[in-house]
This record gives C-alpha cells, sequence and structure tokens, in this order.
C-alpha cells in the first residue's frame, strides 16, 4: 500500500537520513484494492494493463515457439508473437483516496494454476470478451462465478471485428442481468479506465455492509 508523507517536520539529525515508518501518517494514505483481468489467449489483457498504469507495467512475457502451435490458436490473433506466462501488473489511481493494483491473468490453460494465487484479496474481476472468439472467456467466467468474486465483462473492440450491442453479448453469454457489460478499447485508456469504475461499483454494490 502507499503512503502519504506526513506535513509535520520530520526530526532527524542527519538531513539525508531516511524516513522512519512510525512518521508517515497513515491517515492519509489512500485505500489500495486490488482487480483481476482475465479473459481468453490473445483478448488484450497485456494491452488493458498498460494502457491503464501510471508506473511501467510489470509484464512476464516469452517469446511464442513452434511448441506451442498445436494448443495456442492464432486465428484472431495471427501478429501475436509473445504470451504472458505469469502476470501482468499495473497500478493506477482513480481518485485521491483509491488506488487500483490490477493484475492480468495468463490465457492459456497450461498457466490456469496461477489464477488461485493471484485472486487472493481481489475486490472483482473484468473478463475480456472478443466477440469473434467468445467462447474463449467461458472459462475466466466460470472461474469468477465458482469463487463468487464480482465481475464484469467488457468486451475488447479490434479492428475489423463486428460492432455489438452489450445486451447481445449478455445474451449471447447468458451473463445474469446484474453483471455489468461495457464495450471498450484496450487501447485507449480512457474507456480502460471507465471499465474499471464500472467493476468498483459494482463490486462495492455486491459487498455485503
Amino acid at each position: 500500500m502507499a503512503f502519504a508523507v506526513s506535513d509535520r517536520p520530520v526530526p532527524s539529525a542527519v538531513e539525508d537520513e531516511p524516513v522512519q515508518p512510525w512518521q508517515y501518517d497513515r491517515s492519509r494514505a489512500p485505500v489500495a484494492v486490488k482487480v483481476l483481468v482475465a479473459g481468453g489467449f490473445g483478448v488484450g489483457k497485456t494491452t488493458f494493463v498498460s494502457s491503464l498504469s501510471e508506473i511501467a507495467p510489470l509484464r512476464t512475457e516469452a517469446l511464442m515457439t513452434e511448441a506451442s502451435v498445436p494448443t495456442d490458436d492464432l486465428t484472431g490473433t495471427p501478429d501475436k508473437h509473445t504470451t504472458t506466462v505469469a502476470m501482468d501488473f499495473g497500478r493506477v489511481t482513480l481518485d485521491d483516496d483509491l488506488v487500483l493494483y490490477v493484475y492480468g491473468t495468463p490465457g492459456q490453460e497450461r498457466f490456469w494454476f496461477m489464477w488461485d494465487d493471484l485472486v487472493r484479496g481481489a475486490i472483482g474481476g473484468i473478463v475480456l470478451a472478443d466477440t469473434r472468439r467468445l467462447r474463449d472467456c467461458f472459462p475466466a467466467l466460470d472461474y469468477f462465478e465458482s469463487c463468487g468474486l464480482p465481475y464484469a465483462v467488457a468486451v475488447n473492440h479490434f479492428e475489423g471485428s463486428a460492432s455489438y450491442e452489450p445486451e447481445d453479448v449478455r445474451e449471447a453469454l447468458t451473463i445474469p442481468p446484474d453483471v455489468p457489460v461495457v464495450i471498450m478499447d484496450a487501447r485507449r485508456r480512457h474507456t480502460v479506465i471507465e471499465a474499471l469504475l464500472t467493476l468498483v461499483g459494482h463490486a462495492l454494490d455486491t459487498t455485503p455492509e
């Protein structure tokens, strides 16, 4: 969690002495919350995290090799040459008192074991969907539903793909009426932020008081 430094003068015998933990004013520290971004292979999770992060995003990408040809379908993403093997990580400040830590999950089935670790402490998740390959987001939908994590569906609109209304996507994925569905572009930061705000609002509405 990030801490805000107090306005009170810091007593120090040495001018460059580092500030000690007890000299931080925790009452002014923003609330830090964790959210996940999940979805199928090549749906745009790394781009999503990179677009919103106010720090240099952490990426764990590896070059794809011929060994992955039998398992990784590149039909919708023929120019993809790398894949996330652990997670993506970024941070964004939504307000003076709210900071989001965003974790992108790996998309291939062989890396799904990472999800159980990444989901710990999360307040909610975003399921990215590509309308050309809607079936690829079913594992993420099933996972979030099985662990009771509030989630929203964000349709990442790719160039050349058909445009659909949120309710059309909801019907195709049989998503409950209370789950938000938004259309966005992972390359455009403002649409990514809007999707995150939608998720945070939904998570707050569904959290028991």
